[in-house]
């Protein structure tokens, strides 16, 4: 029996923002006072969890407020250079033609989101959007909950270390894509329930993987 709900992300998941953010990393950095990002950094990052890498970068928590409500309205002006992977609305139209509702988490904001998204955000039940300091655990219930789903019966699906670990948080199943922020390598560490190599393999597995008992 296939999984009822996927909750995907958004950057690095769905839409190809990778490079908008390595472009725009280090401007942010000069802007709110954290060490800028050398392109030998980059791969080391990719291999680390969120609490690493904001302390090799020297980001005072007290300024990810603001420091994400910047990227946001970068983000937004940078909408057009900005994409969905190749595949994302042929896999997302064919998990909600096969009945699996689909929710979208993201610190970005629904507005960004929405235009990323383009014509597949109609294919979105739930969206549960911005910066939360109770981080995606609390997001993910909140659908969840509005879902009316199991959780044994939910997937969520990401690009990053903190994705697996918000999915183990509230009980849910993860699977990890490998195009996105995180090195494989990294995903792999954590034994997520499924790797994807390719966007094609998403709707199959998961319209096909059991239900957790």
């Amino acid at each position: 029996m296939p999984y009822a709900l996927a909750i995907f992300d958004l950057d690095g998941t769905l839409a190809d923002s990778f490079p908008w953010f390595l472009r725009t990393i280090n401007d942010v950095a000069d802007r709110f006072g954290f060490r800028r990002v050398a392109d030998e950094d980059v791969e080391g990052l990719r291999h680390a969890s969120t609490r690493e890498i904001l302390s090799r970068l020297e980001v005072p928590l007290w300024k990810l407020p603001a420091i994400a409500r910047y990227a946001r309205r970068l983000k937004a002006e940078a909408a057009a250079e900005i994409s969905l992977f190749a595949g994302v609305e042929a896999m997302l139209r064919t998990l909600a033609e096969r009945g699996v509702q689909l929710a979208l988490v993201t610190s970005d904001s629904e507005a960004n989101a929405r235009e990323k998204l383009g014509e597949a955000a109609a294919l979105f039940a739930h969206f549960d959007c911005a910066a939360s300091i109770f981080g995606k655990p609390t997001k993910f219930r909140r659908v969840i909950r509005r879902a009316g789903v199991d959780p044994a019966h939910v997937i969520s699906i990401g690009d990053e270390v903190r994705d697996i670990e918000a999915a183990r948080a509230v009980g849910i199943a993860c699977g990890a894509v490998c195009w996105g922020y995180a090195a494989p390598a990294a995903l792999r560490a954590l034994a997520p329930d499924r790797i994807f190599a390719q966007m094609d393999e998403i709707a199959d597995a998961v319209c096909r993987m059991p239900l957790k008992a």
